[in-house]
């Protein structure tokens, strides 16, 4: 397993106890340890961005399990500074295509991030994941697991001032030096959620992120949306909860079976045209009329 220049001391004693490859967040760094490249211009170099550009593309993914389709012909893409929702019923297919994005799962199609394929280590360079079930490593600080991705990343100086600021609005401040083991499930979602902006990714991908959440958490992810879709980031969020997104998204995809049912763009709407709610239980409360 590649290991990672200075890092922490807490990894370096457990490291013949723990099996880290089980864990997301190290599947996250596995590209930036590739021989021969020299991974400080694929790990914090600013990224130019182009307004309008197509940072994310999902191009006809399909993912079996044996006999059976969890995805089937999905395409899609989210521009510069556009938020895209995933939604659906529990088992629709968010989950699957998300981890294929992230690299965690096989699958037949393409998926590029910032022209690079998902799985190289110039789109992870790119790629900030936080999934539907925080994995947070047991022996490690809430400061030592920020400290571990900046050094993955080989982050310049400076990268502690943002971390902070992230600790701060996700109220974490006081939990520096708490171990994983010892979080709520909720400070583990919300430390999930520093691990994964620390490096200021250019597309961010979203797993059911206000699960486990208190209100004050919630209300600063949504604030945190808008900003980084100001700030020209890509987002993909997946969620089966309407009221978490209906007042940010712009382009909401419908999932059903496994398949795109619907598409909406979020433009001033007529009096005949659907809400996206009522396109929503349209489709999922009658999925065999779709």
């Amino acid at each position: 397993m590649p290991q990672c220049r200075g890092m922490p001391g807490r990894v370096r004693g457990a490291q013949d106890t723990f099996d880290f490859s089980k864990y997301l967040l190290l599947n996250r760094y596995q590209g930036a340890f590739h021989k021969g490249e020299p991974s400080q211009q694929i790990c914090w170099r600013r990224i130019c961005r182009r307004k309008g550009t197509i940072m994310f593309t999902v191009e006809h993914v399909t993912k079996r399990y044996g006999k059976l389709i969890a995805d089937n012909d999905i395409s899609f893409t989210v521009g510069d500074g556009e938020i895209a929702v995933l939604m659906g019923p529990n088992g629709a297919g968010k989950s699957t295509i998300i981890k294929c994005i992230a690299g965690l799962l096989r699958f037949e199609g393409t998926i590029t991030v910032d022209g690079f394929e998902n799985k190289s280590s110039q789109a992870k360079a790119r790629l900030g994941y936080i999934p539907e079930m925080p994995a947070v490593y047991d022996l490690l600080t809430v400061w030592e697991h920020l400290e571990f991705i900046a050094r993955a990343y080989e982050m310049p100086d400076g990268w502690q001032d943002y971390a902070q600021k992230l600790l701060e609005r996700f109220e974490l401040t006081d939990k520096k030096d708490k171990l994983g083991k010892e979080l709520s499930k909720g400070m583990q979602q919300k430390l999930s959620i520093c691990c994964a902006l620390v490096h200021r990714p250019t597309v961010i991908v979203f797993d059911e992120p206000m699960v486990g959440l208190d209100p004050h958490a919630i209300k600063e992810l949504k604030l945190m949306f808008r900003e980084l879709r100001e700030e020209g980031k890509s987002i993909l969020i997946s969620t089966h909860m309407l009221d978490s997104v209906e007042d940010f998204w712009d382009v909401a995809h419908i999932m059903v079976n496994g398949t795109f049912a619907a598409t909406k763009h979020n433009v001033p709407q007529s009096e005949q045209e659907q809400s996206l709610e009522e396109l929503f239980f349209a489709i999922t409360e009658h999925p065999a009329s779709h």
